[in-house]
């Protein structure tokens, strides 16, 4: 059993920054694909970040079209938290972020995600 936990939303102004933090515990695999979600009122929740396992030590990292360039995801398995950086933040940024696990590669879906935060509110204000 995995356990996931959300730090760092609030509320910023356009062209702001914030770094998300997600905290795992229990049962953890250095080899699980960690990746961010998020989710606004009356939409599904949708693939924002991942980063998945390669070799010893090797990750890559993959992102939807809308935040390339400005959310930077990173792991640091010492410490068993999954990080986002998100710069240049834009009001459509808007919505409950949250962290899932999975041990399906590059997967982008939701339902191939088996471990899920409580989620974390970022609100950007134009």
């Amino acid at each position: 059993q995995v356990q996931l936990v959300e730090s760092g939303g609030g509320l910023v102004q356009a062209g702001d920054s914030l770094r998300l933090s997600c905290a795992a515990s229990g049962r953890t695999f250095k080899s699980d694909t960690m990746a961010w979600f998020r989710q606004t009122p009356g939409k599904e929740r949708e693939f924002v970040a991942g980063i998945r396992w390669l070799a010893v030590n090797t990750y890559s990292t993959y992102y939807t079209e809308s935040v390339g360039g400005r959310f930077t995801i990173s792991r640091d398995n010492a410490k068993n938290t999954v990080n986002l950086q998100m710069n240049s933040l834009k009001p459509e940024d808007t919505a409950v972020y949250y962290c899932a696990r999975t041990y399906h590669g590059d997967s982008r879906s939701p339902n191939d995600f088996h471990s899920w935060g409580q989620g974390t509110q970022v609100t950007v204000s134009s």
